[in-house]
């Protein structure tokens, strides 16, 4: 038997796998090469920058020589002295109080509108859609012609009616008006938001709120705004920081005028930066408005408990 056993010729073995190959093949390592852009682009593009700035906001810096380390003085002249940073504030939040509760206001009521189920609406809702995708340079340039005193599109239609002429950017008190007319236009982004959110809404809600005797308005106020309260945050944020970090309207239409009244904290900052070459005290700026952003951010978090409801709760 031994003998037998002896004779027996020896399996063959397995041949393993190449070390590396079998790591170049595992999910952990696969996953570790998606994230090297990440791993590489955020400390260069995002932490570095941002822990540059904000030294630098302490610091007096012409954007060549080194900075030189002077403290909380570009604060204070922002805060106690610089008359054109206070006005930009308050410029910068009329102009983000007017927008963000119209375009909530807008958005729902055109999706509300654009969710029928009728032939052809998709075509309105293309329709809609089309101004967010236009470039927003190519936006401003359209309506600064539109708002032109002289050969305006909208003054001459005044005209054509016997009104007088508006100076839709030259006038302090209708400027944030004119601006605010071209961020009402491009709607549709927030408008598909909502959309989205009311083709989620479970029917069975609705049907069961028929046999209650329910009216159109208790559904949608008891029924759609609770469902859709999440995406409504969601706007409210976002449309805020968008409002308070507006810069094109104000660079490419007005240049921060007339007299100031449309002059934004981030066009304010720009100009601090390039055309007085002072970065330090543009660095010290943009840190006011990101605290600002943050506090406002936070606030609108906290209060979600009072209007946000989540539906695994």
């Amino acid at each position: 038997m031994s003998e037998i056993a002896n004779s027996a010729a020896p399996l063959p073995k397995k041949k393993k796998k190449k070390s590396f190959q079998r790591i170049f093949n595992s999910d952990n390592f696969q996953g570790y090469l998606f994230m090297i852009p990440t791993l590489i682009g955020l400390p260069l593009f995002c932490i570095y920058p941002l822990v540059t700035s904000l030294y630098c906001a302490f610091c007096d810096w012409d954007g060549i020589n080194a900075p030189v380390w002077k403290g909380i003085k570009n604060f204070r002249w922002i805060l106690v002295k610089d008359p054109v940073f206070k006005q930009s504030l308050v410029r910068t939040l009329e102009y983000a109080l007017i927008n963000v509760p119209i375009m909530l206001i807008l958005g729902l009521a055109l999706a509300v509108l654009l969710s029928k189920k009728v032939r052809g609406i998709k075509i309105f809702r293309v329709l809609y859609y089309l101004p967010t995708i236009i470039p927003g340079v190519a936006t401003l340039v359209l309506w600064q012609f539109m708002f032109k005193s002289d050969v305006g599109l909208l003054n001459g239609l005044l005209r054509q009616i016997g009104l007088q002429p508006v100076g839709w950017l030259t006038d302090e008190k209708v400027v944030l008006f004119s601006l605010s007319i071209i961020r009402w236009w491009t709607v549709g982004g927030a408008m598909m938001v909502f959309l989205s959110g009311l083709q989620s809404v479970p029917g069975d809600l609705y049907e069961a709120a028929d046999l209650d005797g329910a009216g159109g308005w208790q559904k949608f106020r008891h029924i759609t705004i609770p469902v859709i309260s999440p995406i409504l945050s969601l706007q409210l944020i976002t449309g805020l920081i968008g409002g308070l970090q507006a810069f094109n309207e104000a660079s490419i239409m007005t240049g921060g005028g007339p007299n100031n009244a449309s002059r934004f904290i981030n066009y304010d900052i720009y100009l601090t930066a390039f055309n007085s070459s002072k970065y330090g005290r543009a660095c010290a700026e943009a840190w006011i408005l990101f605290i600002i952003i943050a506090i406002l951010t936070v606030i609108v978090f906290k209060s979600t408990d009072a209007y946000v409801y989540y539906e695994n709760e």
